[in-house]
């Protein structure tokens, strides 16, 4: 569009202040308030666009936001002013690693081609100290062979309606390919920590959360892992397992 430039800013945020990445009426959003920063640094309305919705609680590392705004309002701006201003007038909890200008018409959440969450599971025999706002702690031992395996079911393209918010599929497709899911023994600051990562086109309201929860079951040895395809073709909220606490997950990275 002729006198129109696309941003994108990447950005980070810590998810426990927020009702989620998404504005609502009356609550306090992560898209809230670059919205508002947005609106006071270019004194109009600026609406955006994320490369993917968290829920309430859930933390991001690597959330790409684009967004249009007039030529003449970027003429004397920098990215990198852009940058500092933003993040001067954004709450505490969120940072904006960089802004960038980008090709006209980009879309964070169209154009990515690929997205990577990764779910921390803290596995100390005492609860963690620092990891205690970014994990989900989980005392007893894990068979994470039997984790591995039920998650083989989940890779490629299937219908996760079992995997999603029941309300949130209602008339809606649920089909979405998931590329990998691993799993990794860390140590963060000197409390052990057993990593998911998991990387797909593109998740469902809650997927993530389901997935986890589901093969939590199965590496507590409450179910087999062969389980997980019988709750994949359930095609039934009911069938899965519980949601795993928010605090655990945090969106990683883009692939555009």
């Amino acid at each position: 569009m002729e006198g129109v430039v696309t941003l994108a800013a990447h950005v980070a945020y810590h998810g426990a202040p927020f009702a989620g990445f998404a504005r609502q009426p009356g609550q306090k959003t992560v898209q809230g308030e670059l919205e508002r920063a947005l609106a006071t640094v270019f004194r109009e309305e600026v609406l955006t666009t994320c490369a993917g919705r968290t829920d309430a609680g859930v933390h991001a590392r690597g959330q790409v936001v684009s967004f249009d705004v007039a030529e003449v309002l970027v003429r004397d701006r920098t990215p990198e002013s852009l940058r500092r201003s933003l993040n001067a007038l954004t709450d505490e909890a969120v940072v904006v690693r960089s802004v960038e200008r980008t090709r006209p018409g980009f879309s964070a959440r169209f154009d990515a081609q690929a997205r990577e969450y990764r779910y921390f599971i803290a596995t100390g025999d005492t609860p963690p100290l620092f990891m205690r706002e970014f994990s989900w702690f989980v005392s007893r031992p894990l068979d994470v062979d039997a984790m591995r395996r039920g998650a083989a079911y989940l890779i490629g393209e299937h219908d996760f309606k079992s995997f999603c918010t029941a309300a949130s599929a209602v008339g809606k497709p649920t089909c979405r390919f998931v590329e990998s899911i691993d799993f990794a023994a860390q140590e963060v600051m000197g409390e052990p920590v057993l990593v998911m990562t998991i990387v797909g086109n593109a998740f469902l309201h809650s997927m993530v959360r389901t997935i986890m929860g589901t093969l939590m079951m199965v590496g507590r040895g409450l179910r087999e892992p062969a389980w997980v395809e019988r709750v994949l073709d359930a095609k039934q909220r009911c069938a899965a397992g519980e949601n795993a606490p928010a605090q655990g997950l945090v969106f990683w990275a883009v692939r555009y």
